[in-house]
């Protein structure tokens, strides 16, 4: 028997000093994947950049691979390779250099410049890294200042090179006048903390690219906190785990209209299979947050009258599951493809812990033989080609609901769908300098359902573009990184949201059929410089420099559909944007933080 469990270990991990650490890289740490995404458009590397975050040993592998093409890197490429190597140390069983720390070169060092714990075993068998996370945020505009603080800490574990366990925990505060109760009722400030992540009318989230956060109660402005983390088993071949992370799904560099990682992180059994070079296998089954409330669950709460209980009502379960898989049949092309569905249950379908199935098809099976509403199944697709060195071209498509006889020039229904586009334009002739561009569409209702519950949301955060359903986003982005941990960017983004409808099961043929892109309701331009400079790995001095002029527009027109859909140019604009981006803004913030 132990002979039979050696060979079958061997089978298993075949490889078993292959691979260190398989922990996902916060999409947070955006100068790490600057770097990766440069030495790719360069050639340098190859990878997908459909699917995000990538592992610390994936990051880890690349930098190695680069490395030993340093003769293709710049000066200031192989000091960027140097300092991120140095940080991705552990990964490669060597041990973190740092200014002024404290270590016995071979198993531990304490650093202080850059402050955390690291230590590995002398065989390599189990290794750690502690840090912790602090940082301060002061933004300025002719309405008064906003201070943000964070602080934390995060812990990294990696045993017998095949189980990660990994956790952190970063407490956020809002503080400012424009947050408070001085300018919103008391029941909206208790409920929903500080206004810089939901719209002034208070019932949805803002239309902007900010992460999403779930506010604890404040009056004074909003408090929250941010946990995750995970534990994997893993191999050369691919891992298998339990997680909460914010995850990316489709190319893009602004917001992906697929999964864009902006709504709160959720937890989710996660598996990936990377089995050859050109193609990787991508499941996750999550636990989303629905926001709808169950008339028929609640607990009962004692009160000071004896004979009375108070009913607590409890949010309908919500749950996720969805596939991708990604091909690279050359090596400058990539293409993915993949499914989900977003369904309501009492309690998790094992159906959809089957990783590669088409889930509609699925959801069919539980829900036709009683004849009641199905489920929300989408289909999406993302393609990456390099045609040549430092130019990227890419799109990404999300499918909620097709018929081919919408795409008919006759047929005046349109079929709920985005489209993104873009171009990466990178270190070509001037090293360090790129230009990128995006351009994103979403048609009437999609994203949505004409069941609450089953919306593409979480937390009531759009998980696709945040833009939501009938509405255009356009990015520019021209960066320069002149030496090394410097980036300095200038974008420019337009968005416009159009006529808001309702999805209503009796009349969304009516609903689709109406002229999409025809009536903007709200508009914001912004034009932002950011400055940022990465002294220490994860240590951060941030400048940020924005103009924004968000504007509503009224809806006032006779209209075939109810009247619910004629708004003033105030409503939407307090629907769509807090109080502090109304109108015109010159924003100024600086920030400093251990971590991100």
């Amino acid at each position: 028997m132990k002979r039979f469990c050696i060979v079958i270990f061997l089978c298993i991990f075949p490889h078993v000093i292959t691979w260190a650490q398989n922990i996902p890289v916060s999409l947070s740490y955006t100068k790490v994947y600057d770097f990766i995404d440069e030495l790719i458009m360069d050639g340098v590397v190859t990878n997908q950049t459909a699917i995000r975050p990538y592992t610390r040993n994936q990051i880890a592998d690349m930098l190695t691979q680069a490395q030993r093409a340093d003769s293709l890197l710049s000066n200031r490429q192989q000091n960027e390779l140097k300092f991120y190597l140095n940080e991705f140390a552990l990964e490669n069983d060597l041990m973190v250099d740092n200014f002024v720390q404290y270590t016995d070169r071979r198993t531990f060092s304490l650093s202080l410049a850059d402050p955390q714990f690291s230590y590995k075993s002398l065989n390599n068998m189990f290794k750690m890294r502690i840090r912790p996370i602090l940082g301060g945020d002061v933004m300025l505009s002719k309405k008064g200042a906003i201070v943000q603080r964070w602080w934390g800490a995060e812990i990294q574990m990696d045993i017998a090179k095949h189980l990660s366990i990994w956790g952190s925990l970063r407490d956020n505060s809002w503080n400012g006048n424009w947050l408070n109760t001085d300018y919103f009722p008391s029941d909206y400030a208790r409920i929903n903390g500080a206004r810089i992540h939901y719209g002034a009318s208070q019932q949805t989230p803002a239309l902007s690219n900010i992460p999403g956060v779930q506010y604890k109660e404040a009056t004074y402005g909003g408090d929250f906190s941010d946990s995750k983390g995970g534990i994997n088993l893993y191999s050369w071949w691919g891992s298998i785990g339990i997680q909460r992370e914010n995850i990316r799904w489709g190319d893009s560099y602004h917001s992906s209209n697929i999964l864009s990682g902006r709504n709160p992180a959720v937890p989710m059994i996660t598996l990936q299979l990377t089995p050859c070079k050109w193609f990787q296998f991508d499941y996750f089954h999550a636990w989303l947050v629905s926001n709808v409330l169950d008339s028929t669950y609640y607990y009962l709460e004692n009160t000071t009258n004896g004979n009375a209980s108070l009913k607590n009502y409890r949010p309908y379960n919500k749950f996720m599951a969805a596939n991708m898989f990604t091909f690279t049949p050359i090596k400058h092309l990539s293409i993915s493809l993949g499914n989900s569905i977003v369904y309501a249950e009492q309690s998790l379908q094992v159906a959809y812990l089957i990783p590669i199935a088409f889930y509609k098809s699925l959801d069919h099976l539980l829900t036709k033989g009683v004849r009641t509403q199905n489920q929300n199944s989408q289909v999406f697709a993302s393609i990456s080609v390099r045609p040549v060195n430092h130019l990227q071209l890419y799109g990404s498509f999300f499918l909620d609901e097709v018929k081919f006889s919408r795409f008919k020039l006759s047929e005046p229904e349109n079929n709920p769908i985005s489209y993104l586009v873009g171009f990466n334009w990178s270190g070509w002739p001037i090293d360090g300098l790129s230009l990128k561009g995006e351009f994103m569409r979403s048609y009437i209702a999609c994203y949505t359902h004409s069941i609450d519950v089953l919306t593409w949301a979480s937390n009531s955060y759009n998980m696709g573009h945040y833009m939501g359903d009938n509405a255009q986003s356009i990015y520019a982005e021209l960066a320069y990184r002149p030496v090394r941990g410097l980036l300095l960017k200038l974008s420019y983004t337009n968005d416009m949201k159009y006529n808001s409808y309702s999805y209503l099961r009796d009349n969304i043929s009516e609903t689709i059929a109406q002229k999409p892109f025809d009536h903007c309701i709200y508009r914001n331009d912004e034009i932002r410089f950011d400055g940022i400079y990465e002294a220490h790995p994860n240590m951060y001095l941030r400048l940020s420099i924005g103009y924004n002029n968000a504007q509503g527009f009224d809806n006032l027109k006779s209209d075939p559909l109810p009247s619910e859909y004629i708004g003033t140019a105030q409503q939407y604009l307090d629907a769509f944007c807090p109080l502090y981006y109304q109108g015109k803004n010159l924003t100024i913030s600086g920030s400093f933080s251990f971590g991100f």
